[in-house]
């Protein structure tokens, strides 16, 4: 089995330095590339995110340090790296890690909030073009619930279990999905809105 074919490590958790490894929105976009598309060369993600490939090294190499990337061998040669994302998803749950690092839990969560914000959007630009029956298949609701912070920890937990139930899109996954399969984005998010007086 090469390195290519090995499977790739499903979730990784945030720690400090992986935190603030991601407390950059290029950053968070590589990954999210890396894992959307497979390997690629930073001039070809350069080009996806209207970057110079230099800048783009520069991120790749920090990805690399932290661990959320790495040189796909397999590929490329002396003028041309690939890179590859090493897991599919990151979790970040750690309220003791937020508070020993506010400002990389901020500016992490503010390049994932832009990052859905960008999917959204670009689905909305595209809602017109689609064909119907994903047309008929779109939703965008906000349905205000009142509950505590048990429920609502509950219903992250339940979500979770009802998504996993479904196909995960990957590269290598996409030849084996049944004819008229895309990628479909969910996005959930659990938004406390406290009362203040």
């Amino acid at each position: 089995m090469t390195d290519n074919q090995r499977e790739m490590p499903h979730t990784v958790v945030l720690d400090a330095k992986g935190l603030r490894a991601l407390a950059h929105p290029v950053r968070v976009q590589l990954v999210g590339l890396l894992r959307k598309h497979g390997p690629s060369t930073a001039t070809r993600l350069a080009d996806r995110l209207g970057l110079n490939s230099g800048a783009t090294s520069y991120h790749l190499r920090q990805l690399d340090s932290a661990g959320f990337v790495e040189e796909d061998t397999e590929r490329g040669n002396a003028r041309e790296r690939w890179w590859r994302s090493v897991h599919r998803t990151t979790q970040f749950k750690d309220t003791e890690l937020a508070e020993r690092e506010p400002e990389a839990t901020l500016a992490y969560l503010q390049s994932v909030a832009a990052l859905y914000t960008l999917r959204v959007q670009r689905a909305l630009n595209e809602f017109q073009t689609i064909p119907r029956p994903w047309r008929d298949a779109f939703d965008m609701s906000d349905r205000p619930l009142r509950l505590t912070p048990e429920e609502s920890r509950s219903l992250q937990e339940e979500l979770t279990s009802v998504i996993t139930r479904y196909r995960l899109d990957t590269p290598e996954a996409a030849a084996g999905a049944p004819e008229g399969a895309e990628r479909v984005s969910v996005i959930t998010l659990v938004l406390p809105e406290l009362e203040t007086e």
